[in-house]
């Protein structure tokens, strides 16, 4: 899937490449979502344990976000097909595909959940952040990011930008000294 695409890549190929007959496949998935889903139910999963285990007892929030971020970019620069399959090909697949998908990320969903509520109980975070959005800041920035890798070729060290990443999702774009930013909107403000 990852050479080919989703949509093209058959079933008999995907047999072929896993040294078994077609109807060996059809044993066990019932078509090439079913093919796709187990496979990145299984893949995704095991990034989600590898970040789980590494969290607990952690109690700082930016080591928390630290080594989510770290360990997501590690998974996916160690699986490149994987990375292409999550970042381009998946975008392309049939809304039931993606529902399935976001099931399978509820996991990682609920840990950039839990980092946030720790820092907003340690006091780091803002007790009135918006924890829907901030989840999709911290999800999308890092999404984001793997898929200018996966375009770009995967010619630089992805791991290598988690600290750059941590460090612009806790400091935001002012710069440190500059406290103006706090100021908290107006919610009659408008946006455009």
């Amino acid at each position: 899937m990852a050479e080919s695409g989703y949509y093209n890549a058959q079933v008999s190929r995907i047999a072929r490449e896993a040294g078994v007959a077609d109807g060996t496949v059809y044993l066990y998935f019932k078509n090439k979502e079913d093919i796709l889903i187990s496979i990145l139910r299984e893949t995704i999963g095991e990034i989600i344990d590898r970040v789980q285990a590494a969290l607990t007892g952690l109690e700082d929030p930016a080591e928390m976000l630290h080594r989510l971020v770290f360990l997501y970019f590690r998974g996916l620069a160690e699986t490149k097909d994987l990375a292409m399959v999550t970042q381009v090909h998946l975008r392309q697949t049939n809304p039931d595909v993606r529902r399935k998908i976001g099931d399978i990320m509820r996991p990682y969903y609920r840990i950039i959940d839990r980092i946030i509520e720790r820092g907003v109980e340690r006091g780091m975070f803002r007790p009135t952040i918006d924890r829907r959005i901030a989840r999709r800041m911290i999800f999308g920035t890092m999404d984001e990011t793997v898929t200018a890798w996966v375009l770009t070729g995967a010619k630089y060290d992805l791991v290598a930008l988690a600290g750059p990443v941590v460090d612009l999702l806790l400091g935001g774009l002012v710069r440190r000294e500059d406290e103006r930013w706090r100021r908290e909107p107006d919610r009659k403000e408008s946006l455009g």
